[in-house]
């Protein structure tokens, strides 16, 4: 009688050991395969001393335009959807990688940490041929003008994580 309570007892070790490995060594396994985590909160450079955008496609200021190169100056909300329409279909992440455009109205990209940046317009505007600068002319900032629509409401992207 004692072989058969022995035996009966000697079965159920082996997979509860089986389980209780299992069960200990799976927090060890998911740890290392997830590798999907929430991306790092937004970093705000409008804040402080932030670089200023250079784009190898701007214009440069040249002395005594003719009637031929009639250009417009690009500022504020109008500066940054230009900028978003230059960069959004762009490669590779940071400042010269693809922009996004937040519900928000904010004009961001995303860093190698996927961390997204917001883009401020620069000071001194923007010089665009007037020809490509008509589709700006209802925002804020064309030809410096104070008046004119916000991006509030142009983007379909979700807004990053938080706002600053």
């Amino acid at each position: 009688m004692k072989i058969t309570h022995y035996s009966q007892g000697r079965k159920f070790l082996r997979p509860l050991a089986l389980l209780l490995t299992a069960l200990l060594a799976l927090p060890l396994f998911t740890a290392c395969s997830s590798q999907t985590a929430a991306p790092p909160p937004p970093v705000d450079d409008t804040r402080g001393g932030s670089v200023p955008y250079n784009s190898p496609q701007q214009p440069r200021a040249r002395q005594g335009l003719s009637n031929t190169q009639k250009v417009a100056i690009l500022a504020g909300a109008a500066a940054l959807y230009y900028l978003y329409n230059q960069q959004k279909n762009a490669k590779g992440q940071g400042p010269q990688g693809q922009y996004y455009l937040s519900k928000n109205g904010r004009v961001y990209y995303r860093d190698a940490q996927n961390r997204p940046h917001w883009v401020t317009p620069p000071q001194g505007g923007i010089q665009v041929p007037e020809a490509e600068a008509q589709q700006y002319r209802d925002f804020q900032g064309y030809n410096n003008q104070p008046t004119g629509r916000d991006l509030t409401g142009l983007g379909s992207a979700p807004v990053p994580a938080q706002q600053y």
